[in-house]
């Protein structure tokens, strides 16, 4: 009995006991001088690279966005296939509102008159019917072949296929490109932000602007950084590039938005800071199948019912509107665990300092 509870009695004095650290005092100058030296570099990290670089004392929160476009202007355009022909903005976005991102038809190869008939595949090289299979389907061809091997000109034959007729062109695009007065066209994009753990919204049309500083403006960096309104040779050209000749085959274009708001400042501190980049591949050891291009068709009917399409190849730029960003606010929570890190950095500091101490000691006595 007496035994449980005399270990009873020690398991309380261990509980209750409370111990103080024993502070030694090291009288040396090469010691003192490190100890204050590494402590002043750990205080100039925590002061100057966490809390005011790196705003540690702040809560943080990324961006979420959305972005809609509106692009404006006319081109003239004068072909073989079309003849003389106005391009407005129905006629050149395709398709008309993407999510992000926009596309300007810049260049085109035309194909007019296609009706559901047969003739001649250009691909297809053949001396006989026996080398043109009927029915088959080549997934690269274009259309399904007859079974006929017929005359493609005067020196040669190919086979047959039931296809859109006259089949494609097959050239290089024009250049200079045909709507290279897209390079003046200019375009709103109107872009929403949140930063849901501040409740904070904000847009790029900022407070300052009104109607008729927006019916005027244009983007400039010196003259106009806020308005909203880009043209889009301005935006190749920031790109380092040249409008005229990414248009020929077209490519795509990178806008970027950042939103970097210190919310603890006023709100009118919080502004879109706009960047621009090409995003396409564009080296000139590695150029197969360059630029932006894609195919549609427009359709007609005769007066008796046949029905005809103009096919037309687009080449283009893709635009897409890319938007990054961060928030910051002052939040009692990281400011006590940097203030702590900071702390313990210090104790660390003291302790290797004092091995430090001892290990230059043990090796003086030693000698």
């Amino acid at each position: 009995i007496m035994s449980k509870k005399g270990c009873c009695d020690s398991v309380g004095e261990c509980f209750f006991d409370y111990y103080t650290s024993k502070i030694l005092v090291i009288r040396s100058r090469k010691v003192g001088t490190l100890n204050r030296f590494t402590q002043a570099l750990v205080i100039a990290y925590v002061i100057g690279y966490v809390c005011v670089l790196k705003k540690g004392y702040q809560d943080t929160d990324t961006v979420l966005s959305s972005v809609t476009t509106k692009v404006k202007g006319i081109a003239l355009t004068n072909t073989t296939e079309l003849g003389e022909r106005i391009w407005d903005v129905a006629d050149y976005i395709i398709p008309p509102q993407e999510d992000g991102s926009f596309f300007v038809l810049t260049n085109m190869i035309i194909t007019p008159n296609q009706t559901q008939s047969k003739c001649a595949e250009v691909t297809s090289i053949c001396t006989s019917h026996r080398d043109c299979k009927r029915g088959f389907n080549d997934a690269r061809g274009d259309g399904v072949r007859t079974g006929r091997c017929v005359n493609y000109n005067d020196t040669v034959k190919s086979c047959e296929v039931l296809s859109w007729c006259p089949l494609e062109k097959i050239v290089e695009p024009p250049n200079p490109p045909l709507l290279a007065d897209a390079e003046n066209f200019t375009v709103l994009i109107k872009n929403n932000i949140r930063y849901p753990k501040f409740n904070f919204n904000k847009r790029n049309i900022l407070p300052n602007i009104n109607s008729s500083y927006l019916t005027q403006c244009v983007f400039s960096r010196k003259t106009d950084p806020d308005c909203p309104i880009f043209r889009l040779k301005d935006i190749v050209e920031e790109a380092e590039e040249d409008f005229q000749t990414m248009a020929v085959h077209g490519g795509v274009m990178g806008v970027q938005i950042r939103w970097d708001c210190d919310l603890d400042m006023p709100q009118s501190w919080c502004v879109p800071r706009y960047t621009f980049r090409r995003l396409d591949n564009k080296d000139p050891e590695n150029n197969v199948a360059p630029g932006y291009n894609f195919r549609f068709a427009k359709y007609y009917k005769d007066s008796d019912g046949t029905e005809t399409r103009t096919l037309i190849k687009g080449y283009g730029i893709r635009f897409d509107v890319l938007v990054f960003g961060q928030a910051g606010k002052f939040n009692i929570i990281p400011t006590l665990l940097n203030i702590g890190a900071g702390l313990a950095l210090l104790g660390l500091v003291s302790i290797k300092n004092f091995s430090v101490y001892i290990s230059v000691t043990a090796q003086t006595m030693h000698i």
